[in-house]
């Protein structure tokens, strides 16, 4: 159940049309179309207020009540409360005060820090259904969190973003047979890539009709009961990219981002679709999953030597 305000502001004065606008948005009204705004049912006294105002100045508004008549309607109506884009300017903030993390001294990182926390709470204020990219946002800030502490605390122990990824050593994970579904997709396809890349380059993959089926002693990945897995906010490549010590590659990070978005919804990435379209088209000419991953890899180092080359990423 929503609340819907019908409002017609008066031409003058123009403080008036300005103070109700700066309510709107303020509020996170969603606008069902020109002069006809939405809130939760709960938070219709915030629409009453500015109906008053609007009709003192010679205005004419309405607060009624809206109710959905069906799931599918239900649903539309929550998609105009979408704070994806949003989120999506916060995470720039969010990359830029990662990127001068080792350049600035602790009292301004922690400013700039306090201040994207500050951002983060008030959007969260408004986002009315949360959905993935909260989750994501909340990871997101946690883990620059301990990438300051780590760099400007270094007696404190550092913890993990997640208690429940443990820190892994590479050595131990050498020629290893690794197994997922078959017709692998984005995180699926990002992950082998990961492991023959940065975590072992003898990796053989084991692609899964059923995962009930998977031989014994095999490393799973990117399904339910796999070794490596979903945890949290996170999809199966940063969890990867977090027990074994990648999460501070910016390359990685950069790429992390496209596979969460493509996976499980929540922060948009503009180069996500582009990733998208190219691996969706690789998906259709190769049959066979492990061609499919030899043609996917050459995708995803280029993705990681453009973000390697450009102004900012580490060299």
């Amino acid at each position: 159940m929503w609340a819907i305000l019908v409002i017609t502001l008066p031409t003058q004065p123009n403080a008036v049309r300005l103070r109700v606008w700066r309510a709107l948005k303020a509020l996170g009204c969603a606008a069902l179309r020109d002069g006809a705004y939405l809130l939760p049912a709960h938070l219709a006294h915030e629409l009453d207020a500015l109906a008053d105002e609007a009709r003192q100045h010679g205005g004419t508004a309405s607060v009624l009540a809206l109710a959905a008549r069906d799931d599918t309607q239900r649903s539309e109506v929550q998609a105009l409360f979408d704070r994806g884009d949003t989120y999506a300017q916060w995470r720039e903030g969010v990359d830029a005060l990662r990127r001068a993390l080792p350049s600035l001294a602790e009292t301004e990182a922690r400013r700039r820090l306090r201040a994207l926390a500050e951002a983060l709470s008030a959007l969260r204020r408004i986002d009315y259904y949360p959905g993935a990219a909260a989750e994501q946002a909340d990871a997101d800030l946690a883990a620059l969190r301990l990438a300051l502490d780590k760099q400007h605390s270094k007696g404190e122990p550092s913890g993990q973003a997640d208690s429940r990824i443990v820190r892994l050593d590479a050595r131990k994970f050498q020629g290893k047979r690794w197994a997922t579904r078959a017709r692998p997709w984005v995180d699926r396809l990002a992950c082998a890539w990961l492991v023959r890349r940065f975590i072992d380059p003898q990796a053989t993959f084991i692609w899964l009709d059923d995962i009930a089926a998977a031989p014994r002693g095999v490393i799973g990945f990117d399904y339910d009961g796999a070794r490596f897995s979903h945890v949290g906010a996170r999809v199966s490549f940063e969890v990867l990219c977090a027990s074994f010590g990648l999460a501070q590659d910016e390359r990685l990070q950069g790429i992390a981002a496209m596979v969460h978005f493509l996976d499980v919804g929540g922060i948009p990435v503009p180069q996500a679709a582009g990733l998208e379209a190219v691996l969706g088209g690789l998906r259709e000419m190769h049959a066979d999953d492990d061609h499919l991953l030899r043609a996917a890899g050459a995708v995803f180092d280029a993705l990681y030597a453009v973000r390697a080359a450009a102004p900012g990423a580490d060299k």
